[in-house]
């Protein structure tokens, strides 16, 4: 009788230790969010940056106390640079990359930066939301890095210290490029000259005259003051500027269902909401800049048109191969 007794007293311990050692981790792994770092290289205002503060508000709503996200924008963290070795590495979980930076990662991608190809932002869309564009999202993953979707900046202008109408205005000019091929053979092809700075170095070597003109959207331009230290802006729409969210693939499989599941839709209506603020903010960031009065901002003429798409067309041309002529078929049906 009291072995039984002993019995049922030394079971319950054990019973009551083991409960214990389950419930303390489960415990502590409640109280420990997951943290997401979200890394970009532009200003808050911007649609990047506002879609990152909205991605943010919804996964941190959809989650709560399971995921924290810390935004860290102007390239407080890490520099497009540095962002994607500190993506392999762990030390960030989400940036949000131009698409000029994976050529070496896919030569596809190097689609978006082929001039004149799209009419405008809305044929950018359709192409994006094609079987096409979608399937470009998983064309990096056995390089470790995860689409999870497309954002957009906008149409690309030139900015430069001197009148720009014709391609041939162009010849000498030193102009900053993200590091991308097409982008070189784009500027040299009108015979500039491109030099690849990181974003953050932009202004200063407009400023200090290290480089004589860029390409970007109008946000760009106008939250990071370019526009002050150029005097002409040929509002050319001749590419675009987007980006492709990306992730580590590791991390985010490894990632427990309902999280992944949490994340996914959350950057889902973030992106919706970063590409309407795009669409909606292009014209709004080019009436600031005209506005400020500190640039000249020209409009370009049919004829100005036709002759930049003669210049560059055999930019296209040259790519074809690396791209795919299918791909870029389908990119110049979204124009209809």
């Amino acid at each position: 009788m009291k072995l039984n007794i002993r019995r049922k007293i030394l079971a319950a311990a054990i019973a009551t230790i083991a409960a214990a050692s389950i419930a303390l981790p489960l415990s502590a792994a409640a109280q420990s969010p997951i943290i997401i770092k979200y890394s970009h290289v532009v200003a808050d205002q911007t649609p990047k940056g506002q879609a990152a503060q909205k991605f943010k508000e919804l996964a941190e709503k959809a989650l709560p106390g399971k995921v924290v996200v810390q935004v860290f924008p102007n390239s407080q963290l890490f520099g497009d640079g540095k962002e994607m070795e500190a993506l392999a590495l762990g030390d960030v979980q989400i940036i949000a990359p131009s698409l000029s930076k994976f050529g070496k990662y896919t030569p596809k991608l190097q689609i978006f930066d082929l001039p004149f190809l799209f009419n405008d932002i809305q044929a950018v869309d359709r192409f994006q939301a094609s079987p096409s564009g979608q399937s470009l999202l998983n064309s990096m993953n056995k390089k470790g890095i995860t689409g999870l979707g497309y954002l957009h900046n906008g149409m690309k202008v030139f900015s430069t210290t001197a009148p720009m109408n014709l391609p041939a205005d162009a010849k000498g000019m030193k102009f900053r490029i993200q590091a991308s091929d097409v982008l070189e053979a784009q500027f040299k092809a009108v015979g500039a000259n491109p030099q690849k700075l990181a974003f953050a170095e932009v202004y200063q070597a407009l400023q200090s005259g290290v480089v004589d003109g860029q390409e970007n959207t109008w946000s760009n331009i106008y939250s990071k003051k370019f526009h002050e230290v150029q005097g002409f802006i040929l509002d050319s729409n001749h590419g675009v500027i987007d980006y492709m969210v990306i992730t580590n693939t590791k991390w985010w499989n490894g990632l427990p269902a309902d999280i992944r599941k949490g994340l996914s839709q959350a950057m889902k209506e973030s992106i919706a909401f970063g590409n309407q603020v795009a669409i909606k903010e292009a014209e709004a960031f080019k009436a600031k800049v005209i506005a400020d009065n500190k640039a000249k901002v020209v409009e370009m003429t049919p004829a100005s048109k036709a002759a930049w798409r003669k210049a560059m067309a055999p930019v296209v041309k040259k790519f074809e191969d690396e791209i795919g002529a299918d791909l870029i078929k389908a990119a110049q049906n979204s124009n209809q």
